[in-house]
């Protein structure tokens, strides 16, 4: 795709009839010895939550749709439907009696309702990370395997607002043979269109052969609508939407009306449609052709299908009785139309390629509909849910790892009526759906009106909680060292969170925990597949604190102040740190007691503030010492990192590697973007900024707050609108390797802006940068300047790099923002914004709900050794290892639960399930246990185990970096994985468990691909 780039100008000529595109003719006699084949694809695009929350839709619309459906589609067998969104069709099953499931299941039998992708939602593809796209594509697939017993074929997406690659690799492993596409910058279909390329084979840019092509149709017009989608004029399109029928509550915007379809006007009508399909025809490579009909929550009334239905059957009836016009139409699902596509292009189904097709690679976005506007917007709007979506995602993982374990050791130990099994499966399946749907394209896009929002933070909310819970019981039964005491009491739980989020609009806030002569136990859960030594931050009552492993061994710890607002520290709290070594997935132990210790070492404290005076309260147990313009700088270090401060910003301005001695000018600093004076502005889907951005400045200098202490050292600033620290751990681990930058935001008072951190460094990096795609993989980019501003950001879901030929700096993000490269050397990511007007694109409302919203980022800078030049063009890229691992920890942290009061006197024992560390490049994406096939809905006995290959660049050192791992070229002995439970059966599945290989047959090792995503059935015994 960056060829084609290359390519375009970008232009915007009035194409004619089709505003976006050109004048497409034909000879009348082109369909003489092949005729047309026309499939008009009735479809219906349900929003799980827009305008209306998913319940209220549910109610008003979409039952209404599907009921009108069983009735409409039994009419006439040649009727055909297509259905996409399982969170909708599951609630509807609920509601419906046998006789009413019966008959669905015989119009899915019969090929008239087909469902399409079969995901709990239509997934944004900018914002999502590859676990919640997996997890809610396993959900709708083990859905409709257990009550439909349907496997999906085709992926159907006409709404997200541009397309990501990682979508066509997870439907190819999830056993789709085809897939359809809709938005796309108007310039790109175009580009397509007149190279006749709207069909092709999408390929991974890290595909080194062709098995991750997936047949893929790009549609070519403006819209999924009707008159956007049964050819280039959409004046006339708009005439065959029947529910436009003069009399109805929607007319037509070009001012001509449908007209019903009677005998004296069908010769004419039909002649004029088919005039249409012909032109469309012309835009792809064989004599069929597919024709969409229908658009948003469409069908809801009985009228409405007899509209739609009777006129066509009229129109169709015609053109096939009419052998001179040479055309077969007829209704179709999406799925007839792809096989009619392969046998007209000759695909070979064996080995899925064909000569006619061409194959693409890279991805489409960013999104532009019209004119210069480009959807850049909602790549950061609405970040509090972002991070929330994020949060949810590692405590659904986690839950679902520790569950899968407790459960297994439970089975084996007989005592399966004391854990809570199907209360936690129910959680953990509430969980996943609320997950699930929050991966919607209005959802966490930020693109929903505010009550909606705050229906879908509830849900992400009250799924944190459970979550919690779910762990807390699992940990229970994990640590708990006389198994015969275990009893499970909901009203009190064993562990007691580290931190609760008070509401779903508000951060969460740490636990402080009581302490006293007598030690209390504290579990650290490493929800990581690596073995790891972290940093652990609980609070605790006390200033005195003493820490020690469970075999009573001290360890170093640093006692902080908590800090009420910059200068006044809390009496109350105290913030105890320490390094926790965990086991990969395991259960550490430590204790805290009250009581001296030297070996717990209170922080020191540095003020500065230009021509400011300061005074400094409750820090009566540390030192703390107050500068009064000093120098320019000030440098922070831990043992592997130095880096130098601004004394008037406290804002970074150069790092140092001290290994060896790399040097570079890193200069972190804030930024402001405008909107624009013109009529259209900036909203939740679209960026349009006034022009580039401006420095962001205070009125009066900042109070910087330096803490340097024996496991952490940090620079706290605090800003009007952010609060800004730089934190440096001390630890010779990964963590030790990046800097830590955390962001608190309030723009709750502003007005139409925007506020983004920018990092400039003296990197040669020219115009090139990188970002990933849904956490999954990277893709290179090119900033252009032939493009307006907006259109050069893109998200970022998990990283962002710019490099040149010595160093590499990589900015890991905990969370989903827009992104960009604009200058060489420098990186800028959008924190939140606040847009007082709508954008014109349905949502009706700017974005004025802003929340006090908490962003954090890992900056990492790597020295890169051997390098050749020819890298430069390469349309592929990897993270190094070590900036996998530390993404991972930081969007994986480690879960630290104190055990409550009432049950202080229980012992406890550490918990290590694997045999070692995964290997570096192999991660474990989840281990779900599978629902029972009894009524129910608790756990079966089997778990559905994917792992992920990660591809990662061998030109970064791993030496002294921390990594406890070693690679072995994407090898796994089954027998060697876990320690205290056995895998009984390793069977290999299709992704989301639709599909057996190998006969089902149980596999004695694992061997994954670079890259390589699998899904495999285990029993753990």
């Amino acid at each position: 795709m960056l060829d084609v780039y290359d390519l375009l100008a970008f232009d915007n000529p009035d194409g004619g009839v089709w505003k976006q595109g050109f004048d497409i003719s034909y000879e009348k006699n082109e369909w003489d010895n092949e005729p047309l084949q026309v499939f008009v694809v009735p479809h219906s695009h349900n929003d799980p939550g827009w305008l209306k929350t998913f319940d209220d839709y549910y109610r008003d619309q979409t039952q209404h749709i599907l009921n009108n459906m069983v009735v409409k589609l039994h009419e006439d067998e040649r009727r055909k439907m297509i259905w996409s969104e399982i969170s909708y069709f599951s609630k509807w099953w609920d509601s419906i009696d046998n006789q009413k499931r019966d008959a669905v299941k015989s119009l899915v039998k019969r090929g008239q309702l087909e469902i399409a992708t079969g995901g709990w939602v239509m997934p944004d593809e900018a914002s999502s990370h590859y676990f919640a796209l997996i997890d809610q594509l396993l959900e709708g697939h083990q859905w409709l395997e257990r009550n439909l017993g349907v496997k999906p074929k085709t992926g159907w997406a006409v709404d997200p607002f541009g397309h990501s690659p990682t979508m066509a690799y997870l439907l190819k492993q999830a056993g789709l043979s085809n897939m359809l596409i809709q938005r796309i910058h108007y310039s790109v279909k175009k580009h397509f269109a007149k190279q006749k390329t709207l069909e092709f084979f999408w390929r991974q840019n890290w595909d080194p052969d062709s098995s991750t092509d997936i047949l893929c149709h790009m549609m070519p017009f403006y819209s999924y609508d009707v008159p956007h989608t049964c050819g280039p004029d959409p004046k006339i399109c708009c005439q065959f939407d029947f529910k436009r029928l003069p009399g109805g509550r929607i007319n037509c915007p070009w001012r001509v009306p449908p007209q019903p379809i009677v005998d004296s006007n069908v010769q004419q009508r039909a002649e004029m449609l088919l005039d249409q399909y012909r032109k469309k025809s012309k835009l792809f490579r064989t004599k069929v052709v597919m024709i969409p009909l229908g658009d948003d929550f469409r069908y809801t009334e009985a009228l409405e299908w007899d509209q739609q239905f009777q006129n066509y059957q009229k129109l169709f009836d015609y053109m096939n009785s009419h052998p001179e016009l040479h055309v077969k139409a007829q209704f179709g699902t999406i799925s007839d139309y792809f096989t009619a596509l392969h046998k007209a292009a000759g695909i070979d189904p064996a080995r899925g390629n064909a000569p006619a097709l061409p194959v693409v690679s890279g991805d489409f976005f960013t999104y532009a509909d019209r004119d210069d506007h480009y959807w850049s917007g909602y790549f950061t709007s609405r970040p509090f849910y972002k991070r929330l979506d994020r949060v949810l995602e590692s405590h659904l993982r986690a839950a679902e790892i520790v569950y899968s374990l407790a459960l297994a050791s439970v089975q084996k130990s007989g005592k399966l009526n004391d854990f809570p099994s199907l209360e936690n499966y129910k959680s953990l399946t509430e969980a996943r759906r609320n997950l699930g749907l929050f991966q919607h394209h209005d959802a966490i896009t930020g693109t929903g009106k505010d009550w909606v929002v705050v229906d879908y933070g509830t849900r992400l909310f009250h799924s944190i909680l459970n979550l919690k819970r779910v762990i807390v019981s699992s940990a229970h039964w994990l640590t708990l060292k006389d198994k015969g005491t275990y009893s499970h009491n909901p009203s009190a739980p064993f562990f007691q969170m580290d931190d609760i989020q008070p509401a779903q609009d508000a951060l969460p806030r740490k636990t402080v925990l009581k302490l006293g002569p007598k030690p209390r136990s504290l579990v650290v859960y490493n929800p990581s597949d690596q073995e790891r030594s972290s940093m652990v931050t609980v609070y605790v009552n006390s200033p005195r604190v003493r820490v020690v492993t469970a075999h009573g061994h001290p360890v170093l710890a640093q006692l902080s102040a908590v800090w009420e607002d910059s200068t006044k520290a809390s009496r109350e709290a105290f913030q105890l740190s320490f390094v926790a070594q965990v086991p990969a997935l395991g259960l550490a132990v430590y204790q805290l007691s009250e009581g001296m210790d030297l070996r717990t070492v209170p922080a020191d404290y540095t003020f500065l503030r230009q021509g400011g005076e300061l005074s400094v309260t409750g820090t009566e147990h540390f030192r703390v010492s107050i500068l009064q313009d000093g120098s320019a700088h000030f440098t922070v270090e831990s043992p592997l990192l130095k880096i130098w401060c601004s004394s008037t910003t406290g804002t970074m301005e150069k790092i140092k590697i001290k290994e060896d001695g790399t040097e570079q000018h890193i200069k972190v600093e804030f930024i402001w973007y405008g909107t624009t004076s013109n009529r259209d502005k900036s909203g939740a889907y679209l960026f349009l900024p006034d022009g580039e951005a401006k420095i962001y400045t205070t009125n009066s200098p900042p109070v910087v707050r330096v803490t340097k202490g024996v496991v952490f050292s940090e620079v706290t600033t605090n800003y009007e609108h952010v609060t800004h620290t730089v934190r440096l751990h001390n630890v010779q681990g990964v963590e030790g390797q990046s800097v830590e930058i955390s962001n608190t935001v309030d723009i709750r008072g502003e007005f139409n802006r925007e506020i983004a951190m920018r990092i400039t460094s003296d990197l040669n990096s020219s115009d090139r940068f990188f970002t990933d795609l849904n956490g999954f993989q990277i893709q290179p980019r090119r900033t252009m300047t032939k493009l307006p501003l907006q259109a050069n950001f893109y998200p970022m879901t998990t990283m962002a790099y710019i490099q040149d030929t010595g160093v590499r700096l990589t900015l890991l993000s905990g969370q989903s923002v827009g992104v960009a490269s604009l200058k060489s050397g420098q990186l800028e990511a959008i924190m939140d914004r606040r847009l007082m007007q709508d954008d014109n694109r349905g949502l009706g409302q700017g974005v004025q709900d802003n929340k006090i919203t908490a962003n954090s980022f890992r900056l990492l800078l790597e020295k890169r050794n051997r390098l050749e030049e020819r890298e430069h063009s390469q349309p592929v890229s990897y993270p190094s290892l070590l900036s996998h691992i530390s993404s991972m920890f930081l969007n994986h942290p480690l879960i630290p639960m104190a055990i409550s009061l009432d049950f202080e006197s229980a012992s406890l024992s550490p918990f290590s399930p694997l045999v070692s560390s995964l290997p570096c490049d192999v991660h474990m994406v989840n281990l779900r246990t599978i629902q029972s096939k009894e009524e129910g809905g608790g756990p079966s006995n089997e778990a559905a185990l994917i792992l992920h290959r990660r591809g990662f660049h061998c030109e970064f050192s791993n030496r002294n970096t921390g990594l406890l791992c070693t690679t072995t070229r994407g090898k796994i002995l089954v027998e060697k994985l876990f320690s205290e439970l056995a895998l009984e059966s390793v069977t290999p599945v299709s992704l989301s468990l639709m599909h057996q290989f190998d006969g089902g047959r149980s596999q004695r090792e694992i061997q994954l691909k670079p890259m390589e995503i699998s899904t495999y059935r285990v029993q753990l015994r």
